[in-house]
This record gives C-alpha cells, structure tokens and sequence, in this order.
C-alpha cells in the first residue's frame, strides 16, 4: 500500500473531484458537463451539432460567471 509523505506540520492536500472551468462556458448535456469553451459562438456551434445527431436529449450552454443557460433548440426542417 502506498503512503504519503507530507511533513508534520503541513496538511496533505485532498484529492478533489471538482476541477475549475478552464474557460467561460459549458457545454451541457442532459446536465452534464461535456466540454468548456471560451467564446459562447463555439459552444453553442458544438451543441447544436450535438442536437442534431441526438434531437431527443437537452443541450444547453450554461454561462458560469452570469449564471446563464442557453438551451439549443433542434433546427426546424
């Protein structure tokens, strides 16, 4: 079994499942976190590539610093 060697006086940092957006906005499907990008242009052009292939799912892009979601709607045909 592997240990970790920290010393005596300093905490051991946990592990942390939750890492920070590298960019602006997400790319949400069925409200999972697919993919960061930095301009809404971008994440809205790979979601709605995403809701073509798969019409019956919900994607949105979600804006972390406004609070914002933007659902992509299937285009009409």
């Amino acid at each position: 079994m592997a240990t970790r060697l920290t010393r005596k006086n300093e905490a051991a940092p946990l592990p942390s499942q939750h890492k920070p957006a590298e960019a602006r906005f997400r790319l949400q499907v069925d409200g999972q976190t697919k993919a960061t990008y930095a301009t809404l242009e971008a994440a809205e052009a790979a979601g709605l590539v995403i809701k073509k292939r798969h019409p019956i799912v919900h994607v949105a892009v979600h804006d972390h610093l406004e609070h914002l979601d933007r659902i992509i709607q299937a285009p009409e045909v």
